[in-house]
């Protein structure tokens, strides 16, 4: 059997113009009709990734195209279920118990090994945690932890004994987590990326476990997922490969995954057109009506929970005051800008938590009204805009970031008498600006990776590693606290809808539209369904063929 060679996939997002160029000279013509048709064959998922993910450290990453790659290589105790995004799959832990759901019992499998043959232990577990928590590393996922009892201090600084946080391994196979009160919906919580696990020994020999800035992920990365990590060349692929490791390895179908970080959604359009990607992450909103029409065998649209919106620097003496930001969001007309510009795939959003989540009906702010926001501006010292300085509104690169920001901007000026300057940087430098606070007005959006009110609502604790606004209020606080701390399901929503009153009256962020999942994917991908949060566990997924490459 003559070796087939393989193709380097990685020169696909080299850049737009020889993305563009590329052509199938690095196959035979005479065999292939299409990269994707080889892929396809050769058993090589073509995955288009957004940017450049900023890491692949699970408990460092907080980006979606990052969580995408740290999915393949690591598993935490629960995996994301195939078909459903509510029911846990298991992980690493083969069952587990609770007791009033505060104190939960994972029970390890005995076969789970990291990708260098080292068994996964509770104790590595132990550690993560630890990790995560520790003050020095400076986690910005270490808010989701305070649900166990004492990790909040610890994480705070205000008690040094991790003895004292609540979760143990009493042996190598067992894992005990105590929480500050009942939290049913715990299983979900922990699929999260944040509560995967890393290889002790690799963190400790890269610097040890609060050195944040480690070439482990590069170097030596060492996961125990599906798969592991083959190449990551900058701005060009994430690559990863089966894990001959991994305890469920003869589940694992295909062979490679190539993330590709192609950021413009119009090159990455053109991209899956010409053949070269099974999964296109975005689409044009100018596009979405004309694969409409045509009935675009590849379209999908699906509900998706998560809500795009503007954060104000609430440091800056022009955004402290809450009038002044309750105006700026009263003078979007945010249904124009979902059906001009958005093509209506999305919807308008006057609440952060998106709608349908199970109990839950989230409090809205106020809508579109000229009159109101230019009062509101009166009183807050800037009458028909006099004195007020010109700011900045900040987004990642992206046509339709820019086209929203224009509109946003346009309206600011016509009802309001207000300039702003529009800032636009690529995906790495733009985190780092809104975690710096170095930024007036900037875009943000959020996924939740389960569908409760608290993974949206958590974020907004003062300090809190995802709450980029500067904002603080202890009465928010609290009623985060308390609802972790609260049994009663019914009174747990209620405190998180008080919360969530508070942070739209104080307004630090401007909820613009919720979410609705749009993509493209080949028909050669099989397992693909349809899921609120829209996480795969790539070990169910597979290729094959279609139909005949013509």
């Amino acid at each position: 059997m003559r070796e087939k060679r393989p193709i380097r996939y990685a020169l696909l997002v080299a850049s737009a113009s020889a993305l563009l160029a590329f052509t199938s000279s690095c196959v035979r013509k005479s065999e292939d009709s299409s990269v994707r048709d080889r892929a396809t064959r050769d058993g090589i998922l073509l995955f288009g990734n957004q940017g450049e993910a900023p890491s692949i450290d699970p408990h460092l990453n907080t980006t979606i195209n990052g969580m995408q790659v740290t999915n393949a290589l690591m598993e935490g105790l629960i995996a994301y279920h195939p078909t459903d995004h509510n029911l846990p799959e298991p992980g690493v832990a083969k069952s587990w118990t609770h007791e009033n759901a505060t104190v939960w019992t994972f029970n390890l499998r005995d076969d789970a090994r990291w990708s260098n043959g080292d068994p996964v232990t509770a104790k590595d577990f132990l550690y993560s945690v630890q990790r995560v928590l520790e003050p020095d590393f400076g986690s910005n996922n270490a808010y989701f932890f305070y649900i166990i009892k004492n990790a909040k201090a610890y994480n705070e600084g205000t008690l040094t004994d991790f003895g004292e946080v609540g979760v143990k391994a009493p042996d190598e196979h067992t894992l005990v987590f105590t929480l500050n009160g009942p939290t049913p919906h715990f299983l979900n919580i922990i699929k999260h990326q944040a509560w995967q696990p890393v290889h002790p020994p690799t963190i400790e020999a890269a610097g040890g476990m609060t050195k944040p800035d480690s070439n482990w992920t590069r170097e030596n990365y060492v996961g125990n997922g599906p798969y592991k990590l083959k190449e990551w060349v900058v701005n060009k692929i994430i690559s990863v490969e089966k894990n001959p490791y991994y305890w469920d390895a003869e589940k694992v179908s295909i062979k490679e995954i190539h993330f590709l970080p192609i950021d413009d959604i119009s090159t990455e359009d053109q991209v899956f057109n010409s053949g070269r990607l099974h999964y296109q992450n975005s689409v044009p909103p100018s596009l979405i009506p004309i694969y409409q029409k045509e009935g675009d065998p590849y379209l999908r649209m699906e509900p998706w929970v998560g809500t795009y919106y503007y954060i104000l620097n609430t440091t800056i003496p022009a955004l402290s005051d809450s009038r002044v930001r309750r105006a700026l969001s009263l003078a979007i007309n945010r249904k124009a800008i979902t059906k001009r510009i958005l093509m209506g795939a999305p919807t308008p959003a006057l609440e952060f938590t998106p709608l349908g989540i199970e109990g839950y009906t989230p409090p809205q702010v106020e809508g579109f009204d000229p009159n109101k926001a230019r009062r509101l501006l009166a009183e807050a010292g800037y009458p028909n805009g006099e004195g007020f300085p010109r700011l900045q509104l900040l987004f990642n690169s992206s046509e339709t970031h820019k086209q929203i920001a224009e509109s946003v901007l346009q309206m600011w000026s016509s009802i309001l008498n207000i300039k702003a300057d529009l800032q636009n940087q690529e995906w790495k430098t733009f985190l780092e600006t809104r975690t710096n606070l170095d930024f007036d007005i900037a875009r943000s959006g959020w996924i939740g990776t389960w569908a409760y009110p608290d993974i949206f609502l958590n974020m907004f604790i003062s300090g809190g590693g995802n709450n980029d606004t500067g904002w603080a209020n202890p009465r928010y606080d609290e009623l985060i606290e308390l609802s972790n701390n609260e049994a009663d399901p019914t009174k747990r929503l209620a405190l998180l809808h008080e919360a969530e009153e508070l942070l739209l009256a104080e307004s630090p962020i401007i909820p613009l539209y919720h979410y609705s999942r749009v993509y493209r994917i080949s028909p050669d991908v099989k397992g693909w369904y349809p899921k609120l949060n829209d996480n795969r566990n790539y070990k169910y997924l597979k290729l094959e063929a279609a139909s005949p490459s013509p």
